[in-house]
């Protein structure tokens, strides 16, 4: 049986805990019976792997590369997974590259198997590496069932910072930002923007980003999030948000009624 993330309750003080017990959770539920069994396949079988054909045809390889990316909901969409990989990404109309959602990149580049990649299937600390991620984010899935913002807060802190460490343009990482789904979620929650917001222009949608995150912080640049400190801050305001909504969705007009009259 795998092991169930605990975390007694939400918001700022749940996420504590979470992250004092972060490192012993995570090691009992890598260390279950179905993670060690699909860590030990997919690295016992991943290096055998020459294209793209040979991944998306393993169900069970397949499942353990795509959640290394959290992209585990693709798993019965083997067309354009295969399409993904085979293309690489070394070309700009490569599939990868004209995604919004840049995680399908980066998993295509992990493997290496597009025209004039160099394959990276048999490279055994790679492959580690991305076993090791999909137990990381297999975790954080287990955790989103309990809490869907400690998943998103527990993948900022990676998913953030590593942003924040790309190389480019200063609008680059926003646009890329605006493209990773959990990040979006939790800038747009952090910074007060309405569930509307995504249906105006992209670019006026990076205005109004970078305006309110200047606001915030004092800096509109994502470089920021190199430091721990600020994505802590960011994480925390993003909980404190997400609570404050969850508790007026759970209250009625007439009960805000009676507890302004009390007050």
């Amino acid at each position: 049986m795998t092991f169930q993330p605990v975390i007694p309750t939400g918001g700022i003080v749940g996420w504590r805990f979470l992250q004092r017990n972060y490192d012993t959770q995570l090691d009992r539920y890598a260390s279950s019976a179905v993670n060690e069994r699909e860590t030990q396949y997919f690295l016992e079988k991943i290096a055998k792997v020459q294209s793209a054909e040979d991944l998306v045809s393993d169900r069970r390889l397949l499942q353990v590369a795509l959640g290394a990316f959290g992209l585990e909901d693709d798993i019965n969409n083997r067309y354009f997974i295969q399409k993904v990989l085979s293309d690489g990404t070394n070309a700009d109309d490569a599939l990868s590259n004209r995604l919004s959602d840049k995680r399908y990149r980066e998993f295509s580049a992990a493997f290496g198997l597009g025209p004039g990649d160099v394959r990276k299937t048999g490279l055994i600390t790679n492959m580690e590496e991305i076993a090791r991620d999909n137990v990381v984010s297999r975790f954080e899935i287990s955790v989103g069932e309990s809490d869907e913002t400690m998943r998103i807060s527990l993948y900022a802190q990676h998913a953030l910072s590593d942003l924040a460490s790309q190389t480019g343009s200063a609008d680059t990482k926003w646009f890329d930002l605006m493209g990773l789904p959990p990040l979006r979620s939790m800038m747009e929650t952090a910074l007060g923007l309405p569930s509307s917001f995504g249906r105006l222009d992209i670019d006026r949608q990076l205005e109004v980003f970078k305006d309110r995150l200047s606001s915030v912080t004092g800096s509109d640049d994502l470089a920021q999030f190199k430091d721990e400190a600020a994505v802590a801050q960011l994480t925390d305001r993003f909980l404190a948000r997400s609570q404050i909504a969850q508790l007026q969705s759970a209250i009625s007009p007439a009960q805000t009624a009676l507890i302004l009259l009390g007050g």
